[in-house]
C-alpha cells in the first residue's frame, strides 16, 4: 500500500510528455477571425459540397484563405500561401478545382484533405497545406486561427 504513491508518481512522470508536432518554419502563426455569410453572392458557393472559395481580405490568414464544404455540415479552411517556402512572389496557390497549385514548383495540395498530391520522393520535408478552423452557425461560417 505504501508504494502506491510512490507508482502513481512514476505512472504521471511517464504520461507527460514534451509535444513533438512540429510546426511549418515557413509560415508565422496569425491570429485572425472572419465570418462568411453564405446569402451573400460571393459565398453563395460554399452552400455546394466540393465547391471552393478564396477569400483574399486584408487580414485574413497570411495569403487569403481556402474554404470548402467537405460534407453536409463539414467545412475546411487553408492557408492559401504555399507550406514548403517563405511567402514570396509566387507563394499565393490558385484554384484548380477542388485542388490548389503553387506556381513556385508545381506542388498541387487537395482542398478535401490538405495533402501535398505530388510530394516529391527526395527525402526532404514537406509540409502539407496550414489548417484554420471553419465553423458553422446558421447562415454564418466563422474561420479562425
Amino acid at each position: 500500500m505504501k508504494y502506491v504513491p510512490l507508482f502513481t508518481f512514476l505512472l504521471l512522470f511517464i504520461a507527460c510528455g514534451k509535444d513533438n508536432a512540429e510546426r511549418n518554419p515557413f509560415l508565422q502563426e496569425t491570429n485572425f477571425r472572419f465570418e462568411l455569410n453564405l446569402n451573400l453572392p460571393l459565398y453563395n458557393g460554399l452552400n455546394t459540397i466540393g465547391n471552393p472559395v478564396y477569400v483574399g481580405n486584408n487580414g485574413v490568414g497570411l495569403r487569403g484563405v481556402f474554404v470548402m464544404k467537405t460534407s453536409v455540415d463539414t467545412y475546411f479552411a487553408f492557408e492559401a500561401s504555399c507550406p514548403n517556402h517563405i511567402p514570396n512572389s509566387c507563394s499565393t496557390m490558385t484554384l484548380d478545382g477542388q485542388n490548389v497549385t503553387c506556381s513556385c514548383e508545381d506542388f498541387e495540395y487537395s482542398l478535401f484533405t490538405g495533402q501535398l498530391l505530388n510530394r516529391p520522393d527526395d527525402g526532404e520535408r514537406y509540409f502539407d497545406l496550414l489548417f484554420y478552423r471553419a465553423v458553422q452557425s446558421g447562415n454564418t461560417v466563422t474561420i479562425s486561427n
